[in-house]
């Protein structure tokens, strides 16, 4: 069984160039189901390059875990803490802003084990709730935050260039179920 193999552990700055890439197939995967336009492209050179993640994986308010088989890189969560929002009601709440796994390992139980111990280090680091937005046009990552109890508490948006894409906001309170 994968999960047997699995191993989770903490980000260093070595680790920029494997989240880059894997970042970049995941988003591709997920975002560029029509093919790659100019828009799309820049977005992806700019915020999932190794080098965008180099400065992130320096940053005290941000957290990435990592999920290896064998050595190899195959998803990551990436947490900030703290995260406040005004339609979120918490004042110390952390936001799970990337949860990637390559599409090999989705529905194997990777997903969760990343989403479970980024709760578990935000609760650990002192937040009472966990948010997130996902694609409204992702229905898998909608219905699996979901199941895993998170409340879809309304829309917002996410903007590059000139584009404007409709997510949800999830949201979750932490407690002694976040383990």
């Amino acid at each position: 069984m994968i999960l047997d193999n699995l191993t989770l552990r903490p980000a260093t700055h070595a680790d920029a160039l494997c989240i880059g890439v894997l970042a970049t197939q995941v988003f591709l995967d997920t975002y560029a189901t029509e093919g790659i336009r100019p828009a799309l492209a820049r977005e992806v050179l700019q915020t999932m390059s190794p080098q965008a993640f180099a400065p992130l994986l320096l940053d005290p308010s941000i957290g990435f875990i990592l999920a290896e088989l064998n050595a190899h890189l195959v998803g990551f969560a990436q947490l900030q803490l703290p995260a406040l929002r005004d339609d979120v009601p918490s004042r110390r709440a952390a936001e799970l802003q990337r949860l990637y796994v390559q599409a090999r390992f989705a529905s194997v139980g990777v997903g969760t084990r990343l989403l479970r111990a980024a709760e578990a280090e935000a609760a650990a680091l002192g937040a009472d709730t966990l948010w997130l937005t996902a694609w409204s046009g992702n229905q898998r990552a909608r219905a699996f935050y979901a199941r895993r109890g998170y409340a879809d508490i309304g829309a917002t948006s996410h903007h590059f260039e000139q584009e404007s894409f409709e997510n949800r906001l999830f949201v979750r309170a932490l407690g002694s179920t976040a383990a």
